[in-house]
């Protein structure tokens, strides 16, 4: 079996056992994921089986769409719901505050800014994971990142006396935080955040409507026609270029052929021959077709 699989991750399961469900249910253990989402998180997972492993990497490298819930007034060690509190804003903090405000806080941390991840991500430092070194008491600081967040909406909000909860809509860049995001905006105000809810809603071309619930994959009717088969994924990833017969046999066989695709601002193309199989993908490399991965 050979496709792509979304899902709809249930807020009690991990990235990887979702992943260990797949391989028991399909009979494989070529099954992976193309980006973590927290345990905490919902939402669209997008899993490779067999071949399609292969398009994970450009599947994470994608754009994506989140809800989340931001709570103003509280901050915690790992900058979401699981940490412990560290600080609490001042009484009557709160009260002062205008949704203005908030406002334009938001607006600094839209657009290319830079981010300093949370320190109990998964980003390497010095080969070790950065929650790790957390666990083991270490201090370290994480360099910031360039990210791109190209849409930071306020949907709606609820006064508490100690907290304010921002109920939102981000749109960003891969390697984006969402809950460094509400940490940002928290100190921006000077109240301290902290993510309290998180769902995926779009990852790349595929939404939240056409994931499969966890209960489907559980009810064991999880089958080859529920992958989105190597055609229609990599059609929907990359721009497609149809070749001939002889130029598809030159494909299969991993040999170069002429670049004559017409638009080279796109860097990256699905081949395809005349009935319409995926052949590979492919990058121009002066005159001709150098291949990034061979998928037949």
């Amino acid at each position: 079996m050979n496709g792509l699989l979304v899902l709809d991750k249930p807020s009690d399961w991990t990235s990887h056992d979702v992943v260990g469900r797949v391989r028991r249910i399909l009979g494989t253990r070529k099954v992976g994921h193309a980006g973590t989402l927290d345990p905490m998180a919902t939402g669209v997972l997008v899993l490779g089986v067999g071949r399609a492993t292969r398009l994970l990497g450009y599947v994470s490298g994608a754009d994506k769409t989140y809800t989340a819930t931001i709570r103003l007034g509280q901050s915690t060690t790992t900058d979401d719901a699981e940490g412990e509190f560290t600080s609490q804003a001042a009484p009557g903090a709160l009260a002062e505050l205008h949704l203005s405000s908030v406002q334009e806080g938001i607006a600094l941390l839209t657009g290319t800014i830079m981010q300093v991840p949370s320190s109990v991500s998964a980003i390497k430092v010095d080969g070790k994971r950065a929650y790790a070194r957390v666990r083991a008491g270490e201090d370290f600081v994480l360099e910031p990142r360039k990210v791109d967040v190209t849409e930071f909406t306020l949907l709606a909000h609820q006064f508490s006396q100690d907290w304010l909860d921002l109920h939102v809509q981000v749109t960003c860049s891969s390697g984006t935080y969402i809950r460094a995001l509400a940490r940002d905006l928290g100190n921006e105000l000077d109240l301290g955040g902290h993510l309290t809810a998180l769902r995926r809603t779009r990852l790349g071309p595929w939404k939240q409507s056409e994931a499969l619930t966890a209960e489907q994959l559980e009810s064991g009717s999880l089958g080859e026609e529920s992958l989105i088969s190597l055609e229609d994924a990599a059609g929907r990833i990359f721009p497609t270029w149809m070749v001939s017969e002889p130029e598809s046999i030159m494909v299969r066989n991993g040999r170069r052929i002429d670049w004559t695709y017409a638009d080279s601002s796109d860097p990256v193309i699905a081949i395809y021959d005349s009935e319409g199989n995926f052949l590979a993908l492919a990058e121009q490399h002066g005159p001709t077709a150098k291949y990034l991965a061979v998928f037949v």
